[in-house]
This record gives C-alpha cells, structure tokens and sequence, in this order.
C-alpha cells in the first residue's frame, strides 16, 4: 500500500543539509487565481485571475532558479485550480524533463482520460480535493452544483489511466469541517481499500473561512475524529501513528525545506504563512532564501517555537500547524492554537501508565 506523505521521500540527512546550505527540496507554485468553483473554505478566495500573475516565462525562471537550488519535487498548487491555467500541461512537462517530481493539487473536474494517463508517464503525483462523498455537502463545499459528479470523474480517470502504482501515489485531499466531520471514516476506509492515500486536514483560517463560521469544528471533535482514524489505521491496516494537528497521520516539515511562490511572485513559507519575504521580480530566490529572518526561523523551527509546543512529547517531530498559529494569534512560532494535547496532558496528570494507556 503506498502510504507516502507528500515531502517524506526526504532523509533528515537531505533536510538537514538543504537548511544548513540554504536550498530547498520542495517548491509550492501557484500558477493563476484562476479557478471554477467557488469553494466556501478557500485560503486564496480563487475565481478570477489577477491582474499581476507571473508571466510564463517568469514562471519558467523560478523554476530554473529552484532547479539550482536542489529542488527534487515542485508542488503544483495553482492558487485557483491549476487545470485551468492553459500551461500547467506543458510547466509540468519542463519539471520533468529536469528530473524533478511533481505533485499536483487539482479539484480534478478537467482531468481528461489522456491527460490521466500523460499524468502517469510524467510521474505527476495527483490530490484530488473532495470532501464529501455525498453530493449535496460536496456541492455546498465546492460552492458549484454538479461539482460532485466531475470532481467523481476525474478521481475515476486517474485510477482508469493505472493510479496509484507502487511508485506513484494518488492522494484525496479533504478539509475537516461541520458538515463532513460524520462521513470521514467512511470514507478513510474507502479510499485506503483502493490504495489512495487520505489526506484529511483542519481548516486554516484565512481567506473564505473566516467568512463561513459554520464549517468550524470543535477541538474535542477535531480530536476524536484524529483518534478514531487512528484506531482504523491500526486495527485495519497496521498503521501507527500518534494522533495530532493537523493532517491526519502526517507531520508538516515543509518549513525545513520548503517555500512557496504566489500568483504574483512573492515568496511566502506556506499558504498558511503568508508574510511576503521577497519577490522574484525583484531578487534572485537564493538571496531571499539566505536574507530572510523569517525563513530561518521556521528551518529552524524548533528552537524558536513558543509555549506547549516547544514542550511537547512530539516535538522532536511535530511543531503543530504554523499557518494555524500565525492566522490566529499573529505570530507563526506560537503554540497551534487547536492542538489538543495540552488539555489532554492537564487530564493525563495524576494518573497511572496503565489508566493512560487504558484511555
């Protein structure tokens, strides 16, 4: 069963030396603001396209930039959605041709039969973002009637065109909010039976979902889904992993490794953290990779996170969700404000190994 985590074909060894040498492994791209839907979650508020998005040719130059830099896989992202965006084909043809992975984040509703099977013979890794296996509650996401049956399509083309293969994952990308949070385990269990890898994540709070309060879940109900999915990766697939925000079973370490290039150019750590450090259109990617305060605190995340993350049991491996910190309090080194361990520690106090384990 592949079970890749998108950026966990890295060694520490290879993290290790990228930050100490001030390259990067992994590149976020977004292409165009461009998109088809209207999802009410969206970080970018995607629709329409910008007036300031790069050029093709600019697009190209980063990449070379990133190429000698290290980079090893470019994360399509596309801002909006990268299939509509009229050169994504021929951008993740180039990427290949370097040598370089790709991974693709689509909504999957353009996704032809001879686009999925080019995907596979360029080694293109695709997320297909859906939420729901429910029509009403995947089209109330996505912001678009009928969104369900082509974001359903696509999913199936990739999976008619050989995905996943033992060498190529296929990846379902959720978010977890009010109104799927009863269906998830479901539908982890059917995406794990066909071999495509769950990618279920809370909700950042910036852009469209700040403007829709009724996707929010509670974090004791953030919780007990993360332990539920837990108990069916163990029990059913021999899985191990120790539940935590905020991808289910994974641990983010793109800062360590990582940046991401807007529609227009600027350098942001992630989506999540999006503090411009710098513009491509005005300074090499090396420079700013090197001169910037806040790249170098989060590669070097854990000596400068703050407050129960800093003491934290997992914090040799996990440092929450950054985004999450800096959306809500300002300051991406603070604690994730929606990490439960803290609480569950308070709870834990007083009592014995066997009453932990027994919880």
């Amino acid at each position: 069963m592949p079970d890749r985590p998108w950026g966990s074909n890295f060694s520490q060894e290879d993290i290790d030396a990228a930050r100490k040498e001030n390259r990067i492994l992994s590149l976020e791209l977004e292409l165009s603001r461009e998109c088809d839907l209207n999802c009410i979650y969206c970080y970018a508020e995607s629709g329409s396209a910008r007036e300031d998005e790069l050029s093709l040719d600019e697009i190209y130059s980063v990449l070379d930039e990133a190429a000698d830099l290290g980079v090893r896989r470019v994360i399509v992202l596309g801002g909006g959605e990268p299939l509509v965006y009229p050169h994504t084909l021929d951008i993740m043809r180039s990427i290949a041709a370097k040598g370089i992975g790709i991974d693709l984040f689509t909504n999957g509703t353009h996704v032809t039969a001879d686009m999925a099977r080019e995907f596979l013979s360029l080694g293109v890794a695709p997320v297909v973002k859906m939420n729901s296996m429910r029509p009403d509650v995947q089209e109330r996401l996505a912001g678009k009637k009928g969104s369900y049956v082509d974001i359903r399509r696509g999913l199936d083309l990739l999976m008619e065109a050989g995905y996943p293969t033992s060498e190529i994952p296929l990846g379902v990308q959720s978010i977890i909010c009010k109104q799927n949070i009863d269906e998830l385990p479901d539908m982890w269990v059917w995406l794990r039976d066909r071999n495509i890898i769950p990618y279920f994540e809370m909700i950042t709070l910036q852009g469209r979902a700040q403007k829709h309060p009724e996707l929010a879940v509670t974090i004791p109900e953030t919780q007990a889904l993360f332990e539920e999915l837990a108990r069916i990766d163990r029990e059913r697939y021999d899985l191990h992993w120790e539940p935590h925000p905020s991808v289910v079973g994974l641990c983010c370490n793109r800062h360590a490794y990582s940046c991401t290039v807007t529609v227009s150019g600027d350098i942001i750590p992630c989506p999540g953290v999006d503090i411009s450090v710098g513009n491509i259109r005005t300074q090499p990617l090396a420079d700013i990779l090197s001169q910037s305060r806040v790249l170098h605190e989060l590669r070097n995340v854990r000596e400068h996170i703050k407050g129960e993350c800093r003491e934290c049991d997992l914090a040799h491996e996990c440092y929450g969700c950054r985004g999450m910190a800096y959306q809500a309090t300002g300051d991406y080194l603070a604690s994730d404000p929606l990490c439960w361990r803290p609480a569950q520690k308070d709870t834990d106090k007083g009592k014995t190994d066997s009453e932990k384990e027994a919880k």
